[in-house]
């Protein structure tokens, strides 16, 4: 197109020229192109052939800068492409696991379905005790540590079906019955729904049946028994019907009962499932009608079962009957004021102090029985070593001991007769005022500072006392002497030191 702009130019100049030329030459005259419409010629033809040339180098020069940018387009393509090649791998791989691991769920479920239906068969059917027997042991097994697989069993329908094995299993099949007992009990591991209606169900009763029985009972189905009374009870809801049962004379018996063939774990559950029963109030009043008072409190000093005795009658000594059944065991309070001494466990120290608490409390005759056996310095300890929870308790035991209703406790620690102040009434004094009410003025005074003299010897001889206690648990040698600074400062305390 520039050719044909620069050849049009050529022409209008060289075809004036020619024609003026042969014009001169031919002798014809010719009319010429006026100025305007011969500059509107070149500057159509200038402009045309600019613009095409402009045209060609902006094209060319497009085209570069395409190249160009399409370079970086294709570089950066490539990583994207990468990447998005790797996500869908990953989606790929995520979405073949998903699959398996859905046809793995769908396998466990047949299982599962085929397991509650070998359970649920008729004893129409042959070999049908040997399969529930086998169906209960793989429950048991399953049902062991996997949460999910004990709700799903619970809702196919395994419950039933292993409750009524307990009444179709004779005492003599302690196979059948230890299966289903361990099947019952790992189903309601952790799941409160499946305690509920393993206890609903009626399985308590079926369970007391065998107790109930002339016939021995094998210890271990026994031990399976007392297992599941440990699992049921720990659900609130089922501790009252538990408890109304005969299952707590039975765990007592257990306990009462324990020999050579008992394993010690029988023994501890047998403690934890009356324990979780004694949180009910209501079935303090059933505790209360066996023996277990009376052993726990014979227990303490048994490092095996201590704390958890103690733990059994602090919910115990919540009610009245409980607290008087607890005191009206012989030496009770000794035994229960002497754990303050011997044993360094903040746990039992913390519920032995709650006890003697709760005692003090309510009940004058039982903080009168603390006061003989020497609460006063174990309780002085037990507020600067205890644990924070055991220093409150002893300081609010202390206190108690203090403020009895005005009578002074000092003459029950072993240091003679009682030496309160005696109250002089109007009667005996004269009418005058005169020398009776002095006489019992004067009396009052001698009888008080005898008692400031007891307390100070009290005060000297229970800090001395917890000073070789300190000395002795410090691991020092025990023939080390108090400091004469020590000494000086028991020498001269008053009764105003004593936190009681």
């Amino acid at each position: 197109m520039a050719n044909y702009h620069r050849n049009n130019v050529e022409n209008v100049v060289l075809g004036h020229h020619h024609r003026s030329k042969s014009a001169s030459v031919a002798g014809h005259t010719f009319r010429l192109c006026t100025a305007a419409s011969f500059r509107r010629l070149i500057f159509d033809a200038v402009s045309c052939g600019a613009s095409s040339r402009y045209a060609a180098r902006s094209n060319t020069s497009s085209d570069g800068e395409k190249q160009q940018k399409q370079k970086p387009k294709t570089s950066s393509r490539k990583p994207n492409n990468a990447k998005s090649e790797k996500l869908s791998d990953l989606l790929s791989i995520a979405e073949a696991e998903a699959d398996v691991e859905t046809k793995k769920k769908e396998e466990k479920l047949e299982e599962l379905k085929l397991l509650v239906k070998e359970l649920q068969q008729h004893e129409e059917v042959d070999d049908s005790t040997k399969k529930k027997r086998e169906a209960a042991a793989k429950v048991r097994l399953l049902a062991k540590e996997d949460l999910e697989v004990r709700g799903t069993l619970a809702m196919l329908g395994a419950i039933p079906p292993l409750v009524a094995m307990l009444d179709e299993t004779e005492l003599n099949d302690v196979d059948s019955l230890i299966a289903s007992l361990y099947a019952l009990l790992n189903l309601g591991i952790g799941n409160d729904a499946n305690k509920a209606a393993i206890v609903k169900i009626g399985s308590v009763e079926k369970m007391l049946k065998f107790i109930e029985s002339p016939d021995d009972l094998d210890s271990s189905v026994s031990e399976a028994i007392v297992a599941n009374f440990l699992g049921l009870s720990a659900l609130d809801s089922n501790k009252p019907m538990i408890g109304s049962s005969a299952s707590i004379s039975f765990l007592v018996r257990t306990l009462q009962s324990l020999d050579d063939k008992s394993s010690s774990q029988a023994k501890q559950d047998a403690l934890r499932a009356l324990y979780n029963l004694s949180i009910f109030p209501g079935n303090v009043s059933f505790i209360l009608e066996t023996d277990l008072v009376v052993f726990l409190v014979n227990s303490i000093g048994d490092m095996e079962v201590t704390e958890r005795s103690l733990a059994t009658l602090s919910n115990i000594v919540s009610t009245r009957e409980g607290r008087k059944a607890i005191s009206t065991v012989p030496d009770s309070i000794p035994i229960l004021v002497d754990v303050l001494n011997w044993t360094d466990s903040p746990e039992c120290q913390e519920k032995a102090s709650y006890i003697l608490m709760v005692m003090a409390h309510k009940s004058y005759g039982d903080k009168q029985a603390m006061i003989e056996a020497g609460v006063a310095s174990s309780l002085l300890e037990l507020s600067l070593l205890g644990s924070t929870l055991a220093q409150k308790r002893a300081s609010r035991i202390l206190e108690i001991l203090r403020v009895d209703k005005g009578k002074q406790v000092s003459g029950s620690y072993g240091l003679g007769a009682a030496v309160s102040a005696p109250i002089c009434g109007s009667s005996s004094a004269r009418p005058d005022g005169g020398g009776g009410g002095r006489e019992c003025f004067e009396e009052d005074e001698e009888m008080m500072s005898e008692e400031k003299k007891a307390v100070k010897q009290l005060v000297q001889q229970s800090l001395q006392n917890n000073m070789r206690k300190i000395v002795k648990r410090a691991n020092l040698p025990h023939d080390i002497a108090p400091s004469d600074h020590f000494m000086s400062l028991t020498s001269s305390s008053t009764s105003k030191s004593l936190p009681f």
